[in-house]
């Protein structure tokens, strides 16, 4: 009686439990925002890119209009290494309010601010905003059909026979989705912008200075950078309603057009690899096969010379001359192989979003830092296997070897970078910051992960070594490793030049 009673309070509470009302949420840095109407819209800046330099800068680096006081948002480390500078802006933008050539500021033209503005054009950088976590993205129809594209951004001036034209009006267009039965207010689904180069006219009104754009329909540039002494910034501000729900308002940036990337290029180069390595994989397999056939079909008393998989077949697991490095190299790559493994699932399974810029790095930052651990065991094992006693001295050049090369590399080309006073320059905060995850995380990882190899059995090899090794007769000089490595790295390093120089 009393086992029975107590499965009727279980079932009781169980039931009134599954009757309790629960409440969805969203994860920190996903829920939207609603605006009320009229409501201020930030309208935020970030920096300066371009596909030919591909150093960043920060947005009031050029004579634009600046706030009274800048404030620098909160950045993650995938962020601050991408040289993201995310600020605010003078824009007023007010929810589902429409604005028609909106006086912004006039900023005097001097001829450091003339230079800045032509290198920039010159290099073809572009300026990105942000509104409500969007980026600005700016619509290019094709001929010929219907279809258009998207691109990050939009161009600081344009040049045309010689003369440089700067755009200094700027036509946003914003969509908001609706819907009272979910939710209270606004959401900003869309933010496109179109850029012009324009001369306005000014004069005071009663709620301070006014503009009129007359030349707003004509879509040729106007605003000549050598025949005027100052600049002017206006704004045109469009909302339009949108079915699109806020979940789906990144599907648009499908259709981005990311400047000079060729994904056909990569996709053919990829599978030219695949298909080769593949081949050579089939050809080595079937010779293997036709030798161990010709083994098995042999007699025990036939008498016949050792040829194929039998000469060499014990001397092919022999500890090879630099076998520290070997062992270091391969635990290095089985560190990369998973680092970039994992972070194509978590990105596949949307956990890192572009929704948070500076995820995909810093999630390799972080997987590449556990990685060490696994780093650790397999160099541990490969050594082991190959009866190394150095283990000390192996598993510290796991830890350092790789890493503070790249290390090495990061920091010079750094100093370069700091010394053209780029936003990309990495503060030297941040380096420590790369260096207590270094040292603190992923140098103990890799010991720990070598502790565990070494406590470990080697691996067993499936054919027993010969003490005496077999003489290697002496090889032409096209054979040597050096001429191989050369002669192996030229298509490839030809395919690449030739993708990155002249398409």
């Amino acid at each position: 009686m009393l086992l029975r009673s107590k499965r009727r309070a279980c079932c009781a509470v169980a039931l009134s439990l599954s009757a309790i009302q629960v409440d969805a949420f969203y994860l920190p840095g996903v829920a939207p925002s609603e605006y009320a109407e009229g409501s201020r819209v930030d309208l935020k800046v970030n920096k300066l890119t371009s596909v030919k330099t591909q150093l960043p800068y920060r947005y009031y680096v050029l004579p634009y209009c600046q706030p009274s006081a800048i404030h620098v948002a909160a950045e993650n480390l995938g962020e601050i290494l991408l040289g993201d500078s995310i600020e605010n802006s003078m824009y007023d933008i007010r929810m589902n309010q429409n604005a028609s050539c909106a006086y912004l500021c006039e900023r005097k033209l001097g001829p450091e601010e003339k230079s800045n503005f032509k290198r920039m054009i010159d290099h073809e950088y572009q300026v990105n905003w942000l509104v409500d976590n969007l980026p600005a993205a700016m619509r290019y129809f094709r001929r010929g059909d219907n279809t258009y594209s998207y691109t990050h951004g939009f161009p600081v001036g344009v040049k045309r026979d010689g003369r440089y034209f700067v755009n200094n009006h700027v036509r946003i267009g914003l969509q908001y989705h609706v819907d009272p039965l979910e939710f209270e207010g606004f959401r900003v689904v869309g933010f496109e912008v179109y850029p012009q180069s324009l001369v306005q006219n000014t004069w005071m009104g009663n709620n301070g200075m006014e503009a009129s754009c007359d030349d707003a329909d004509d879509l040729s540039p106007r605003f000549d950078l050598e025949q005027h002494e100052s600049i002017m910034y206006t704004y045109d501000v469009t909302w339009t309603p949108s079915p699109i729900r806020w979940a789906s308002r990144w599907d648009v940036y499908l259709r981005m057009h990311e400047g000079q990337i060729h994904w056909f290029s990569i996709m053919n180069s990829l599978m030219i690899v695949i298909f080769m390595s593949g081949m050579v994989a089939m050809i080595l397999l079937r010779t293997l096969h036709r030798d161990i056939a010709k083994y098995n079909d042999m007699a025990v008393e036939d008498s016949a010379e050792e040829t194929g998989w039998k000469l060499v077949h014990g001397d092919v697991f022999r500890k090879p001359p630099h076998s520290k490095p070997l062992a270091v190299a391969v635990g290095s790559g089985i560190q990369l192989l998973v680092c970039a493994a994992v972070t194509l699932i978590f990105s596949a399974a949307g956990f890192l979003s572009p929704v948070h810029r500076g995820s995909i790095l810093q999630g390799m930052l972080l997987l590449f830092t556990f990685a060490g651990i696994l780093a650790g065991y397999v160099s541990a094992k490969f050594y082991k296997m190959w009866k190394g006693e150095d283990w000390k001295k192996t598993t510290l050049l796991t830890a350092f070897l790789y890493p503070g090369t790249v290390f090495c590399i990061f920091f010079v080309l750094n100093l370069f970078i700091w010394g053209t006073q780029s936003s990309g320059a990495v503060p030297f905060t941040t380096m420590f910051a790369l260096l207590v995850l270094w040292f603190g995380i992923s140098v103990p990882l890799v010991f720990l992960g070598a502790f565990f190899g070494y406590k470990n059995k080697p691996i067993a090899l499936p054919v027993r070594t010969n003490q005496i090794p077999r003489q290697i007769p002496e090889q032409p000089w096209y054979i040597g490793g050096v001429f191989s490595s050369f002669v192996g790295g030229v298509l490839p390093f030809g395919a690449v030049f030739t993708e990155l120089f002249f398409i």
